[in-house]
C-alpha cells in the first residue's frame, strides 16, 4: 500500500524500497537512501508524499455474510485492525465501531436499521473537538497519543455498478475556513437522544472531488475522517451521490464502513 522505488541501475540496482513521508537520497549516510556515487550531492534530493487522504486496496475480507454482526465483530473487526495497521504503520489500533451498513433509497432496507440510508450532504464524521475526546477515552490507561488518526473503512458489498457510490474531496482542496461545526444527532426509538460535534463542508469551486466506479466487494476504501499532524492531510470530506449512468436493473447500493483509530 506504501509507494516503493526501485532501483534499475548503479550500486543499489534491483532493490526495492518503501517510501516514508519524506525519504532523502544522497551521499551521505545519514539519508534514509545513501548511495556511494560522486556525482551526488551529501543530501542530493528529497522525496516527500502529498496525501489526499484516501486510498482505495485490495482487501478480501472472510466475512461471508456482513449482515451477521457476530462474525463482523469476530473476524472482520481484527481484519479491519490488520489493515490500519499495514497502511499506518501505527503500533495501536482500535475499531470503534460495530459496523454500519447503508442502503440506497432503492432497497427495501433503506431507513430500516439504524443510521441506514446514505448520508446525502457533503461532511466529515467528526470535528477536532470530537477526534480529540474520542481518541482520549479510547486511548489504553496510562497512554498518551502523540498523533492519532480517526479513518474510515468503507467497503461496497453490491454488485457493480453502484447506483448511489461515494465521492470524496481532496484534502488538499480543503480550507479550514469551508468546515462549519453541526451536530450529528442521534434519536433511536425507546434509546437516549445523544449527539456529538462533527462538520459539514461549504462548497467552493477549489474542492476536488472524486470517486471510484463498479467498487467490488474485496476493495476497501479508506480515507482519513482526522489527522492531529495538521502537516499531513487533515479530513476528507464525503457525500453520497445519485450515479446517472446506472442502468435501471442495477442493484441498490449496499455498503458497510467501520471505524478505527490508530495512534
Amino acid at each position: 500500500m506504501n509507494p516503493r522505488l526501485v532501483a534499475l541501475t548503479g550500486p543499489l540496482k534491483g532493490q526495492v524500497i518503501t517510501l516514508t513521508a519524506e525519504t532523502s537520497i544522497g551521499r551521505g549516510s545519514s539519508n534514509q537512501i545513501a548511495i556511494s556515487d560522486p556525482s551526488l550531492s551529501r543530501r542530493h534530493c528529497l522525496i516527500t508524499r502529498a496525501e489526499e487522504g484516501f486510498t482505495l486496496t485490495d482487501h478480501r475480507s472472510a466475512v461471508a455474510d456482513f449482515a451477521e454482526r457476530a462474525a463482523v465483530e469476530a473476524v472482520h473487526r481484527p481484519e479491519i485492525v490488520a489493515l490500519v495497521q499495514q497502511l499506518s504503520g501505527a503500533d495501536l489500533v482500535l475499531v470503534n465501531s460495530p459496523g454500519i451498513r447503508r442502503f440506497s433509497e432503492r432497497s427495501p432496507q433503506s431507513g430500516v436499521l439504524d443510521n441506514s440510508r446514505p448520508a446525502r450532504f457533503a461532511h466529515v464524521d467528526v470535528s477536532d473537538a470530537t477526534a480529540a475526546a474520542f481518541a482520549q477515552r479510547a486511548a489504553p490507561p496510562g497512554r498518551t497519543l502523540a498523533r492519532f488518526v480517526h479513518y474510515n473503512i468503507w467497503r461496497a458489498l453490491s454488485t457493480p455498478p453502484q447506483d448511489v457510490p461515494l465521492a470524496l474531496c481532496d484534502a488538499r482542496s480543503v480550507d479550514a475556513a469551508d468546515l462549519i461545526a453541526a451536530d450529528a444527532v442521534f434519536d433511536s426509538p425507546g434509546e437516549p437522544e445523544w449527539s456529538f460535534e462533527g462538520l459539514v463542508l461549504a462548497h467552493t469551486p477549489a474542492h476536488r472531488w472524486h470517486w471510484f466506479p463498479d467498487m467490488q466487494r474485496d476493495e476497501a476504501l479508506i480515507f482519513k475522517t482526522h489527522d492531529s499532524d495538521r502537516h499531513r492531510a487533515h479530513c476528507v470530506p464525503h457525500v453520497a451521490f445519485d450515479h446517472v449512468e446506472s442502468p435501471a436493473h442495477a442493484a441498490p447500493r449496499v455498503s458497510i464502513e467501520m471505524r478505527a483509530l490508530a495512534g
